[in-house]
């Protein structure tokens, strides 16, 4: 499953620049999405993230 970003996103943007695939979007300061169909469920995002904002999907 893909990894999800939730409401503790602050926008940040330091996930969205070290995805492999490109699968997150948004603008900084807003909240992000990852496109589950373009995830690769590698785990780069949530491990960068400072607000422990991205989680393994259900």
């Amino acid at each position: 499953m893909a990894y999800v970003i939730t409401d503790k996103c602050t926008g940040c943007d330091t996930c969205r620049p070290e995805c492999p695939v490109e699968a997150i979007s948004g603008e900084a300061g807003e909240l992000h999405h990852i496109d589950p169909d373009t995830c690769i469920d590698c785990g780069t995002c949530a491990g960068v993230c400072p607000e422990e904002a991205i989680i393994p999907g259900e």
